[in-house]
C-alpha cells in the first residue's frame, strides 16, 4: 500500500506532467523560440531582447516577446508599450507594439517602482502561468527575455519552455565574460543550444573584443558587436527603429542567428 508521501509525489508527477502538456500545446504554434540570456544584470540583455525583436517583426516576421525577467520586467519600457494585455475567458491575450507582441511581469505591477519579493516557487507558479494561458496565436519567432544569473529563476525557464537555443549577450570587460561563460555552462549542461554570442556597448568607452574571444574560447557562434552609441538615449521606440546604424546592426544580428539555428538543425521560419 502506498505511502501519503508516495501518493503526494506521485500527484505533483501527474500535475507536472499535465502542466508541460498544456504548455507544449499553448505553444504548438510557434515555429522558433529563442531565449536572450545573460551571465549578469546590466549588460543590456533586454536592450538586445527587444531590439532583436522589433528587427524580426519589420522583416515581416510574426513575432512574440515574453519577458520572464520576474525582478526586472523591462521590456515594456524599451519598447515604448503603454497598453497592458488583456485577460479574456482565462487566456491572456499579449499587448502587441511595433509589429510585437508582449507580455511581461510589467502588466500586472500596480506601481513600476515596487520590487517584486518572490521566492523560487512563487516565480515557477508565474512563469508557468504566463506559458500555460497567453493565447500568442501563430508565430515564426519568440524572443524570451531571460532572468540573468544561474539560480533558480532562469533554471525553471530553461527546465519549462521548450527552447530552440540562446543568445548569449555579454560586454568586451572580462568580468561580463566570466559571468556569460557561467551561464553557457549551465546550457550546455542541460543539454540545450548556444546559438551564440553578441558582444554590447563595444567601443571606446568598455572597448571591444571579448565576446569574440569568448565565442572562441567556449566554441560557440560569434553573432556580432553592438556599438554604444547615444542614440540608445531616446526609450520612446526600439533604437533598433529609428537608427540606420543601429538598424544594421540588429539586421546582422538577426541573420547571424537565423543562420546558427539552421546549422544546429532548428530552422526558423
Amino acid at each position: 500500500m502506498a505511502s501519503p508521501q508516495d501518493n503526494a509525489r506521485l500527484e505533483q508527477i501527474k500535475r507536472s506532467w499535465q502542466q508541460k502538456r498544456q504548455i507544449t500545446e499553448r505553444l504548438s504554434a510557434i515555429k522558433t523560440k529563442v531565449g536572450v540570456y545573460s551571465g549578469k544584470g546590466g549588460v543590456g540583455k533586454t536592450t538586445v531582447a527587444v531590439n532583436l525583436a522589433a528587427t524580426l517583426a519589420q522583416e515581416g516576421n510574426k513575432v512574440g516577446l515574453l519577458d520572464v525577467d520576474i525582478d526586472c520586467p523591462n521590456v515594456t519600457k524599451v519598447l515604448g508599450l503603454t497598453d497592458k494585455a488583456d485577460y479574456v475567458n482565462g487566456q491572456i491575450i499579449p499587448a502587441e507594439k511595433w509589429g510585437v507582441k508582449v507580455i511581461s511581469m510589467s502588466f500586472f505591477q500596480e506601481n513600476e517602482d515596487e520590487a517584486i519579493i518572490w521566492r523560487g516557487p512563487m516565480i515557477h507558479n508565474a512563469i508557468n502561468q504566463f506559458l500555460q494561458s497567453t493565447d500568442w496565436g501563430e508565430l515564426d519567432y519568440l524572443i524570451v527575455d531571460m532572468p540573468p544569473g544561474t539560480s533558480d529563476s532562469p533554471l525553471t525557464v530553461m527546465q519549462t519552455l521548450p527552447m530552440d537555443g540562446f543568445v548569449v549577450v555579454s560586454t568586451p570587460q572580462e568580468l561580463a565574460n566570466i559571468d556569460a561563460k557561467r551561464c553557457i555552462n549551465m546550457i550546455r549542461k542541460l543539454n540545450l543550444n548556444v546559438v551564440g554570442i553578441v558582444e554590447n556597448y563595444t567601443g571606446d568607452v568598455f572597448g571591444q573584443g571579448g565576446g569574440e574571444n569568448l565565442a572562441r574560447e567556449v566554441d560557440a557562434p560569434y553573432l556580432g558587436a553592438l556599438e554604444l552609441r547615444s542614440a540608445y538615449r531616446d526609450s520612446s521606440s526600439p533604437t533598433s527603429l529609428v537608427d540606420s546604424e543601429v538598424g544594421e546592426e540588429y539586421a546582422n544580428l538577426a541573420s547571424g542567428v537565423k543562420e546558427s539555428l539552421k546549422a544546429l538543425g532548428r530552422d526558423p521560419a
